[in-house]
């Protein structure tokens, strides 16, 4: 029987739904620039180096004036950091100020260091129109774990995110991703997953399989 996701995903919605990403931003101008910094890095390290960095630039324009060489002394230590200065000022001289930031999918990701996870993270935390799903390193796990994707999805996140647009309603969106994310963050990790406290076992398709 063909799994109905927009009710097998309520218990999922109940227990993260509208909670706020790991990244601890104060504005969308910081927002946009903590994602560009996480790619390949985790959240909690960009989370220590935000409050310096915006003390030092609180607002795009005032990014915009800075040289890569400038921001070297704070995003040094980030992955990649020579590539992501590049986009960010280059980002900043684009927008200009804080309020320019666009707010689609279409918009954003005609920026630098801007992909359609950053784009679908950005439009999902600012609370605009989902136009997609974020599909994360934890959502290409959990989803083919869960049955929403399949096994041979799970390096592909264009797959993975369209696989969920066709199986749950536009509203359901913004909140899917988010949500897959923060139970593979949680509970369905990569190794000794925690199936017996998982509020999606009555259904998923690992852990089902693995009781057999």
């Amino acid at each position: 029987m063909e799994t109905n996701w927009t009710q097998a995903l309520q218990p999922l919605f109940q227990q993260y739904g509208k909670r706020k990403h790991p990244l601890d931003y104060q504005n969308r101008y910081q927002l946009v620039v903590m994602v560009i910094l996480s790619a390949q890095d985790s959240d909690k390290h960009i989370n220590e180096l935000a409050p310096a960095i915006f003390a030092a630039y609180p607002t795009l324009n005032s990014l915009s004036h800075v040289t890569e060489a400038d921001l070297q002394q704070h995003i040094g230590s980030v992955r990649n950091w020579g590539n992501k200065a590049k986009w960010l000022v280059k980002l900043a001289q684009t927008v200009g100020e804080d309020e320019n930031i666009p707010k689609t999918m279409d918009q954003l990701t005609k920026l630098p260091g801007l992909g359609r996870k950053s784009a679908n993270v950005i439009i999902r935390e600012s609370g605009d129109v989902a136009e997609g799903v974020i599909v994360d390193l934890h959502v290409l796990r959990v989803a083919p774990r869960l049955g929403i994707a399949d096994e041979a999805d799970a390096t592909k996140p264009e797959k993975v995110e369209k696989k969920i647009m066709a199986a749950v309603p536009l509203e359901f969106w913004n909140e899917c991703g988010m949500a897959i994310s923060f139970l593979g963050r949680e509970l369905c990790r990569p190794t000794n997953p925690k199936c017996g406290e998982c509020p999606m076992n009555t259904i998923c398709r690992y852990y089902q399989g693995s009781k057999h």
